[in-house]
């Protein structure tokens, strides 16, 4: 098997070969401690790997021949079983330690019937996961990463150098972004015009509570491109970090507007009822944080609908550096080719985390 190290890697299946062989470790690195689930942590750190996993295994497919039983989809079964668990474990800790605390004792009463059922719930999907990790088909899927890693398979293509590529790699997913419609949600065209409304809470409750799926969608295309770009952040400079810090604040802005949705619509559930009729200080909290993530989300929208800031995210992915650059750039570099400042973004930070 020829030996592949990062200061080797000279083509494109040489980086497909590190990026696989790094996901697949730390996703059955976890799988024991998942299994007994002694610690949260174990479940969150394997989720993220069979993601990263994934957006590999997509991300050089072109390169790539895998059996038929380590494809994309197959992974990514394993991996909406993890997440069912784990966004249990992200709405209990919330509830637990960032709401109830805070609610009148009537309320805290309610909630806490609510985190009984939910318990329940957790057991349940608990189970499905112990199932799915000892499932043939998962055992499949590691025996034929495990034989692939050993002796991997690739089309044609991966023989080329990397750095010419990446483009073509790229494009078509950025592409996919911005043209998806919930960038255009809460938009007016005026003589051809693109102009933002000034929108009050309560019209954004409305808005969200009609159409706000889209924003649900546009969040999970920017999570699936942040975990395409994260893959080549090594060959590209400043402005595509810039480029790639939007687009993990897109999907961490329009995540904490989901979270929200998915708190209410779990809690509704189990408690049999409207939300705002039980926990009436729970819901006034979560509409100000859905509105407080509608500000924020302003400044990011704003910004991808003006086309020249397309056109320079674009430009910024037909400009990989080569080798020599990466070798001998100096730390701290700084560009103006990208400025979040200018746009007023501030690094996003992340809501209760549901699906992130």
């Amino acid at each position: 098997m020829k030996k592949h190290t990062q200061e080797k890697a000279k083509t494109l299946g040489d980086w497909a070969y590190l990026a696989i062989e790094k996901h697949f470790q730390k996703t059955i690195k976890h799988e024991s401690d998942v299994i007994k689930d002694k610690d949260p942590e174990a479940l969150h750190q394997m989720r993220v790997g069979i993601r990263r996993l994934r957006s590999a295994v997509k991300g050089f497919a072109p390169a790539l021949d895998l059996p038929k039983s380590a494809q994309e989809n197959k992974i990514g079964k394993i991996g909406h079983r993890l997440g069912g668990l784990r966004d249990l474990d992200v709405l209990q800790d919330a509830l637990k330690n960032r709401y109830h605390p805070n609610l009148p004792s009537k309320e805290q009463k309610s909630l806490k019937e609510a985190m009984n059922a939910l318990d329940k719930q957790r057991q349940h999907a608990l189970e499905q996961v112990r199932d799915t990790l000892e499932h043939q088909q998962y055992n499949k899927l590691k025996q034929s990463l495990q034989g692939w890693l050993k002796q991997p398979t690739y089309q044609e293509i991966a023989q080329m150098p990397v750095e010419p590529v990446l483009p073509d790699l790229l494009l078509p997913e950025i592409s996919q972004l911005l043209l998806h419609p919930g960038w255009l949600l809460g938009i007016e065209f005026k003589a051809g015009q693109i102009e933002g409304k000034e929108l009050k809470q309560s019209a954004v409750s409305r808005l969200l509570a009609d159409e706000g799926e889209v924003l649900h969608s546009l969040r999970k295309e920017a999570k699936r491109v942040r975990y395409q770009m994260e893959l080549f952040s090594d060959f590209y400079g400043p402005a595509y970090a810039g480029y790639l810090q939007d687009v993990k604040s897109v999907q961490e802005t329009l995540g904490k507007i989901q979270d929200c949705v998915v708190l209410v619509d779990v809690l509704s559930e189990v408690l049999h009822s409207k939300l705002k009729h039980q926990l009436p200080t729970l819901t006034e909290q979560l509409d100000q944080t859905v509105y407080e993530a509608w500000q924020e989300w302003q400044p990011l929208q704003e910004r991808y609908l003006n086309s020249q800031t397309r056109q320079a995210f674009h430009l910024a992915l037909l400009q990989p550096r080569d080798e020599s650059d990466i070798d001998n750039e100096p730390k701290n570099e700084h560009t103006n080719e990208h400025k979040n400042q200018q746009s007023g973004l501030k690094d996003g930070t992340s809501g209760i985390g549901f699906g992130t």
